[in-house]
């Protein structure tokens, strides 16, 4: 039986866990404060339970009535020029506090953008319709593969903000924000009461049931609303039935045509061509055709049959592996594997659930064994497995480590 201190502790450290997954400081006396001081938790049951913006007392009382004095201004704001509306958005503020620079409402878009497309410009249209005049975001995930997401996160957001001018001052780069859960819990940090996440019709249900399962345990939103921003027609012309997914195709194909189709006016031939080489050097793949037989690596749009072979003879996303979803940016375990989807959880203990399309071998991880998969050596960087493969062509035995070697000693 455990005693009445075991017990304390382990209550104790469930919730200081919580607690530095969300940034939160202890005031000592089992309440949490958030990074700019006030006071948003209180240790309950071993868990973090949110206090009730509207009946919390102390700190936040004499943050929140500037915000409830200042809805006239926010209303004539509306009314202002663009480019006032655009310096709220941007998140800037001139006395290092974000409280009362934001509006009651922010609007986010989060997604991969690998690369980005003209399609991509319906999304940003939609999340500035729903905004309203309020703040509003967009994130680009910090995912990056040879395979799904060929470009790094900044030269990303340089393109973006070359072929979406209108929206550069509030494409975020902020390596922080790896995941939707991230971006929610900042949001709800700096002050926002209500959120508006766009996403595409295919992707709604995942994130309706995502935010609204955490809200209240990661973060304390009074109203969450998922948008879409459209359907997508895959096998449409144009924008309708433009994704991330032809464009590494037409790469692989080197098919210029079809990619330049896929970029906007605003994007110079120039810069298309900077970018169709971008993505062909991030894939690793030269002017010759790939294999087909890897295309469900690249675009699992086209060729579904060969990921689903892969999938029901265990060759990937197996009991165990850690897989990154690539709509909401969670990492986690994989415990069951259904027909056609997985269930993760994160480190943290978060379940979520990713169809197998819409994930991605997690690279971050330290995997050990020198096979990734049958017959494909293990040749990420960093981890055990390459270091393994690569002492072996070499003969290497034994690697010693010299670090501090010849470190002056102190008497």
């Amino acid at each position: 039986m455990k005693s009445f201190f075991q017990f304390l502790n382990e209550a104790q450290s469930q919730a200081s866990m919580q607690a530095n997954k969300l940034n939160l400081k202890s005031d000592g006396h089992g309440g949490w404060l958030d990074s700019r001081g006030k006071f948003v938790a209180t240790t309950e049951d071993g868990k973090l339970k949110f206090v009730d913006k509207k009946k919390a007392k102390g700190p936040e009382e004499t943050k929140a009535q500037p915000r409830a004095q200042a809805k006239p201004e926010e209303k004539e704001t509306k009314a202002k020029a663009p480019e006032d509306t655009k310096k709220k958005s941007s998140g800037e503020d001139e006395e290092g506090g974000a409280s009362e620079e934001t509006t009651e409402t922010l609007t986010i878009a989060f997604g991969r953008f690998n690369p980005p497309t003209v399609g991509h410009g319906k999304l940003l249209a939609a999340a500035k319709k729903a905004a309203e005049g309020q703040d509003l975001k967009i994130y680009p995930s910090r995912s990056q593969d040879a395979k799904k997401n060929p470009l790094d996160p900044d030269m990303k957001v340089s393109f973006m903000k070359k072929m979406f001018p209108d929206f550069a001052e509030v494409i975020i780069n902020d390596d922080e924000m790896k995941s939707i859960f991230d971006v929610l819990v900042a949001a709800n940090e700096a002050g926002y009461k209500n959120i508006n996440i766009i996403v595409g019709s295919d992707r709604q249900s995942e994130f309706e049931n995502l935010a609204t399962k955490y809200n209240g345990e990661l973060y304390d939103f009074e109203n969450i609303r998922v948008i879409s921003a459209g359907v997508r027609d895959a096998d449409a012309e144009g924008v309708e039935g433009m994704s991330a997914s032809k464009m590494r195709k037409a790469v692989i194909d080197d098919d210029f045509k079809s990619f330049r189709s896929g970029t906007p006016k605003e994007l110079d031939d120039g810069d298309t061509t900077a970018l169709f080489d971008a993505v062909r050097q991030g894939m690793g793949s030269k002017k010759k055709k790939k294999e087909v037989a890897e295309m469900w690596e690249i675009a699992p749009k086209y060729d579904q049959g060969g990921l689903r072979n892969q999938y029901v003879q265990g060759l990937i996303y197996r009991m165990g592996d850690i897989v990154e979803s690539l709509n909401t940016g969670l990492v986690g375990k994989i415990i069951r594997r259904g027909t056609n989807h997985l269930i993760c959880v994160t480190k943290e203990d978060y379940m979520f659930k990713s169809w197998i399309r819409d994930v991605m071998e997690y690279t971050e991880k330290k995997m050990e064994r020198r096979m990734r998969v049958p017959q494909k050596p293990n040749t990420l960087v960093g981890t055990g497995g390459y270091l393994k493969n690569a002492m072996a062509a070499t003969g290497t035995k034994s690697v010693k480590n010299f670090i501090n070697k010849y470190k002056k000693r102190t008497k």
